[in-house]
């Protein structure tokens, strides 16, 4: 029997002992503000660009932190201090987010991509509640309705498909609006926010996911049909695992039983379908016809998908008390540890070959940040914090209909 409080306290250990140590150290611009992302391996600087997704995340982390674990004055000043340089160069004037900035805030890549503004957005909502401020409150809204405008064609101008032949929309978007609606709530009208979580459930659990496969495609066309392409036939286990937290999130906020046992449904069918038989792992990039995928790093083990999965598979037996929620769990937990896990050190690898080897020692770069290693982290100390505290875990059968449950 797994000793929830034992393994609690493993995880608590590793993110404020190890990990969050890391990115207050090395990763901190005290010069021209913001954030170093591209860190080796012993956290040396080897680029100065600035991504403003991962600028964002490192703001959100540690603003979140602040509010639900300890204020602690090293925290909340690292979050200001991704903030504030946010504020001043991250954007256009008009809340269109760049995607990059050299080291001094001068923008280098225009502002095409949509997740600059989900992050910018959760990361200014975090810090508000912080600090009280309402110009970062303001500039959380602000952005928001930024994404709302975009959602229909999010890369707009900068978008390389051509309208009207293969007219695609993706998974990410609704997926990252789920739990951005939950982050933000404070800061967005009433109605609209309850509008907006309407409308991304229905598009992750009736549009994308297909009942046909019992699995979530990362691409439909406009009028949510399954399309024979490389982008149509693309499944991603790590997006729909981590959907399918975020889904559970909101079945307990909707007090909406059927949802998280749908949304556990869709889970084990996922781990089930992406792990590697022969070297264990989840597979980053799958076809689900079983062709080549277009992905030349699609049999890679990323730190991420992983992460994400462990988050899943433990809220989904805390809610649920799926055994089968569990034992992946344990067999996640195990595999993440045994294999991302830096034993020299500090933070994690991000990067595995199929194989389960290091395939790039780094630490954080273009794509890896401060952020799902210790949002992960986190995640898992609480709900296995109360899984150690509490007797509600009791296995049973998934079933439709509202009922109560635990809260988050």
């Amino acid at each position: 029997m797994i000793d929830f409080n034992k393994l609690a306290c493993e995880y608590r250990d590793e993110l404020l002992g190890n990990v969050l140590p890391f990115w207050l150290e090395h990763s901190q611009d005290k010069e021209f503000g913001g954030y170093f992302t591209c860190l080796n391996r012993d956290g040396s600087v080897f680029d100065t660009d600035k991504f403003i997704w991962l600028q964002g995340r490192e703001v959100w982390l540690f603003a979140m932190l602040y509010n639900q674990v300890e204020r602690r004055p090293e925290w909340l000043d690292c979050a200001v201090r991704g903030a504030e340089f946010l504020r001043r160069y991250g954007h256009d004037g008009d809340y269109n987010w760049y995607f990059s900035l050299t080291r001094e805030g001068r923008p280098l890549v225009a502002p095409y991509n949509i997740f600059s503004y989900t992050f910018a957005t959760m990361a200014f909502a975090q810090v508000a509640i912080a600090t009280g401020n309402e110009d970062y409150a303001e500039i959380a809204k602000r952005t928001f309705e930024r994404i709302l405008e975009k959602r229909s064609c999010p890369k707009g101008r900068w978008s390389k498909a051509v309208p009207g032949t293969r007219d695609l929309k993706d998974f990410a978007l609704p997926m990252i609006l789920c739990n951005m609606a939950l982050e933000a709530e404070q800061m967005i009208d009433r109605e609209l926010l309850d509008r907006t979580i309407e409308e991304c459930i229905h598009e992750v659990m009736e549009v994308f996911y297909r009942e046909e496969l019992g699995l979530i495609v990362e691409n439909v066309t406009r009028d949510g049909q399954l399309c024979n392409s490389f982008e149509g036939r693309q499944i991603t286990p790590g997006h729909s695992l981590e959907a399918m937290w975020f889904i559970m999130n909101l079945g307990v906020r909707l007090d909406d039983r059927a949802l998280i046992d749908k949304a556990v449904k869709i889970a084990l069918n996922t781990a089930e379908y992406g792990w590697d038989k022969q070297y264990g792992g989840l597979f980053y990039f799958m076809d689900r016809l079983g062709y080549p995928p277009q992905q030349l790093e699609w049999d890679q083990k990323l730190w991420w998908v992983h992460i994400e999965a462990m988050i899943t598979m433990i809220k989904g037996y805390e809610l649920t008390g799926s055994k089968e929620c569990l034992a992946w769990f344990e067999r996640l937990h195990d595999y993440t540890w045994s294999h991302f896990k830096d034993k020299e050190y500090p933070e994690w690898f991000g990067y595995l070959n199929r194989r389960g080897e290091v395939l790039l020692p780094l630490k954080g770069g273009k794509w890896k940040g401060c952020f799902h290693v210790p949002r992960g982290l986190y995640q898992c100390w609480k709900i296995l914090e109360r899984c150690s505290t509490r007797q509600f875990v009791q296995e049973r059968p998934l079933q439709s209909g509202k009922v109560a449950v635990s809260a988050l």
